[in-house]
């Protein structure tokens, strides 16, 4: 009777309920991407901080290269035992940016494994925020790294060039910047949803 009374509602009520999974199905999927640039970008963060090929060099004749903790000179590694500014800031930020990435990580899992409860505190929203965090940091130590590389160690060597473990950071930026991109679309989706469900 009520269906036939008013089968406007009813047809609403259908389709409000058919897009219901799909929106579901949408925030999962961001979150799923999310969660794989973020995880890809926190192993690219640990291995451009931990390995010694940041520059590339010729010394004396001699094929060099260097990282944040050592430097190394025909097959044999130092540690680098100068405390100078730049290196220590680089550092700092890189290890920074790795540990508000495996945050982000953890708010990210907890949001999605959690999906009810995105009322009482939106773990998709500070998962977002912790990525641009990380991103934020990483983009500071590339940036301190970068510009005193350019502008003192490539004026001391004539023949040099930056490496791979310089590139995985610029990539693991991006990766971080592309986890909090999916993350707050999910938070705003799901903002959305709420704001348009029933009251």
């Amino acid at each position: 009777m009520d269906c036939m009374c008013f089968p406007f509602l009813a047809s609403t009520d259908k389709s409000s309920s058919a897009t219901a999974p799909l929106s579901q199905l949408k925030m999962y999927s961001f979150m799923g991407g999310g969660l794989f640039c973020a995880i890809v970008g926190n192993i690219l963060l640990v291995v451009s901080t931990a390995t010694d090929y940041w520059m590339q060099y010729r010394l004396s004749g001699n094929y060099a290269h260097q990282g944040l903790w050592r430097y190394c000179m025909s097959n044999k590694c130092y540690m680098q035992t100068d405390s100078i500014a730049y290196w220590n800031a680089t550092r700092a930020f890189m290890i920074l940016s790795g540990m508000s990435c495996f945050a982000g990580i953890i708010a990210g899992i907890m949001s999605f494994t959690h999906f009810s409860s995105f009322e009482r505190f939106n773990r998709s929203f500070a998962a977002g925020i912790m990525f641009f965090i990380s991103t934020f940091f990483v983009l500071l130590a590339m940036a301190i790294y970068t510009g005193v590389t350019v502008n003192f160690l490539g004026k001391r060597f004539g023949d040099w060039r930056f490496s791979w473990s310089y590139i995985l950071g610029w990539v693991a930026m991006l990766m971080t910047f592309f986890a909090g991109i999916f993350y707050i679309c999910t938070y705003r989706m799901c903002e959305r949803r709420r704001g348009t469900g029933p009251r």
